[in-house]
């Protein structure tokens, strides 16, 4: 199996995009090596702009260049972007339906030791807040990179939450499509919606508790906002329980955005399994995911009590 991180497919399908439309730019607060977009850098140096420390400034800038029919693309820590930069995303980008691109790397606990301060726990929260915004939290490379290419065409801003570690890739599909969840196992006794890197972790779950005669129906959300509503509610109708799973805080991401759904269109169990309602600390990727309960024996055991609960 392959790994590699999705902020190395940004890098990739940035330059892909320069290449096919000219009026596509990349900006970056001083992390392009990080981000990747350094990648968009070596390729169209006089279309690059590093903005430095001063995510506000960027965010104003990229509300700029979309004014002046531009195709701006925003990168830097996912903490940093959503975060220091909110109030200009709210009020210079969302507020006018700004077609601007925004992509957060180094999301959520795995980026390991650089600890909470720079771990983006509730970054799909405070984007998902913001009218007009799409979410999108890729499951792997490939399907990073597809999201890239499509958000050239949507209209108005968009929310691309990549990692810094490297994960397993295992979709392959042709193409990307805002809106849509993909089921990727399919099962009658619980529903596990999952995005990001945890989808993988949800399939290995699945595997665990197959062989326990426990039949799991897995889904793709990448797509946070907008919801697959329609796929979410069959699915749950079938099975009558789900567990939502995310690498961020059960506070207003995937799993908030999956209980509102059912809540309002097919009432039924939902457990979240997330973050809690704390910061993220210091340590390696993998100590980090076995404190919080992101392992495959854990996310089984889990869903096993919800069945037989």
């Amino acid at each position: 199996m392959e790994f590699k991180a999705t902020r190395e497919a940004y890098g990739r399908a940035l330059v892909e995009l320069g290449k096919r439309d000219k009026k596509v730019v990349a900006l970056d607060a001083d992390l392009s090596g990080s981000t990747k977009s350094i990648e968009f850098k070596k390729q169209f140096p006089d279309r690059f702009f590093n903005m430095g420390i001063a995510e506000a400034n960027m965010a104003g800038t990229a509300a700029g260049m979309a004014l002046s029919g531009l195709k701006p693309y925003v990168s830097s820590f996912a903490v940093f972007i959503t975060g220091r930069a909110f109030e200009i995303v709210r009020q210079s980008i969302c507020y006018q339906n700004l077609h601007v691109v925004l992509c957060g790397s180094h999301s959520g606990i795995s980026v390991g030791e650089d600890g909470g301060s720079h771990q983006a726990v509730a970054d799909v929260s405070l984007m998902r807040s913001l009218p007009n915004m799409k979410v999108i939290v890729p499951a792997d490379y490939n399907e990073t990179y597809l999201a890239v290419l499509a958000s050239l065409d949507m209209e108005g801003p968009v929310y691309i939450r990549t990692s810094r570690a490297k994960s397993p890739i295992i979709t392959d599909k042709s193409r990307f499509e805002i809106g849509r969840a993909d089921i990727l196992r399919k099962g009658k006794d619980v529903t596990v919606i999952a995005c990001g890197m945890m989808v993988d972790l949800a399939l290995n779950a699945s595997d665990i508790l197959e062989k326990e005669g426990i039949d799991v129906e897995v889904i793709n959300s990448s797509s946070i906002k907008p919801l697959d509503q329609e796929t979410i509610v069959n699915s749950a109708k079938k099975t009558g329980r789900v567990v939502t799973l995310e690498e961020h805080t059960v506070i207003g991401g995937l799993g908030s955005a999956v209980s509102e759904t059912l809540a309002q269109e097919y009432p039924v169990f939902v457990y979240r399994l997330g973050i809690g309602d704390v910061f993220g600390e210091s340590g390696s990727k993998d100590d980090l995911f076995c404190k919080f309960g992101f392992t495959n024996e854990a996310v089984a055991k889990r869903v096993k009590d919800i069945v037989n609960g």
